[in-house]
């Protein structure tokens, strides 16, 4: 069946269209179920796609010129000033705006309150050796990162200091996972991740310029005191155990942020927010 599209003029003109989009009320629909098996890392990995929800994510998303193959939206949602552009974009590039029910969103995103859309999206995962490391003075690297929100809020962190991209080493939580996804407010769209063995990333990094500066508990180092030249790569290691020593051995310094309470460290995000920041203050000055 051929389903009839927005028309071209009244999206245009950011009105309501006279033409129903394609929609879908059904939970049994094939589409429907094929989305929702993308909550399922083996399903993104398979199909190359994830998903995004709500609508700020999914205008920034549109900002930095990347539109969902599949857009879900709610009949009341339809006619926002922030979704008629995502409609319109998506079908122009090829694809499929699809009205649909909130007890369906609620089903795609997994939330019993979801935003007013929904969008399918293909993996932006970038290779070590496309990587530019002249292309900024900081990078973040996160060695078998286990907590989505975790991983989310240090690619905002990468976002908010303008570091290059993200290098995630090891069994790392999927960054495309709806949990991290949503955890990143959109920074999962501006921030290049990069995915590799430690082995290869060690080798690719040794192999041009580049300072490989570890967050540790087992060092003296107050991470204030040294400087931090352009590139600079931070290192931070699992939430509960840290990097392994053998990684620790292969940083240029390792520097920990002095605990002045009862509490042994920072959180894992938090430490690498402090972390960047100050790496960014001490390039600026130097």
């Amino acid at each position: 069946m051929l389903w009839p599209r927005w028309s071209r003029t009244a999206l245009a003109r950011n009105e309501p269209s006279p033409l129903m989009p394609r929609e879908i009320t059904a939970f049994s629909n094939p589409l429907i179920k094929r989305i929702r098996s993308l909550r399922d890392k083996r399903h993104r990995r398979d199909e190359g796609l994830f998903l995004a929800e709500g609508l700020r994510i999914l205008t920034e998303a549109r900002e930095e010129g990347v539109v969902p193959r599949f857009l879900f939206f709610t009949h009341d949602s339809a006619d926002h000033a922030l979704v008629r552009p995502l409609i319109r974009e998506t079908e122009e590039r090829g694809g499929e705006a699809i009205e649909t029910s909130a007890d369906i969103l609620s089903k795609l995103s997994g939330k019993d309150n979801p935003g007013s859309v929904v969008g399918v999206y293909e993996e932006l995962p970038t290779a070590l050796d496309r990587i530019d490391r002249s292309a900024a003075p900081l990078w973040l690297v996160a060695e078998r990162l286990r907590d989505p929100g975790n991983l989310g809020t240090i690619l905002r962190t990468a976002d908010a200091v303008g570091a290059g991209g993200l290098i995630l080493i090891g069994e790392c939580v999927d960054p495309f996972s709806v949990e991290a996804v949503r955890a990143s407010m959109g920074a999962i769209f501006t921030v290049p991740i990069a995915r590799a063995e430690w082995g290869d990333f060690l080798s690719w990094l040794r192999g041009g310029e580049g300072m490989l500066v570890g967050l540790s508990l087992n060092t003296d180092t107050d991470y204030r005191t040294p400087d931090y030249p352009a590139p600079t790569f931070l290192l931070t290691g699992n939430e509960a155990q840290g990097m392994p020593d053998s990684y620790a051995e292969a940083c240029d310094i390792l520097v920990k942020i002095p605990m002045a309470g009862k509490a042994d460290s920072l959180n894992a995000a938090i430490a690498t927010a402090v972390m960047a920041y100050t790496v960014q203050d001490r390039q600026r000055a130097g």
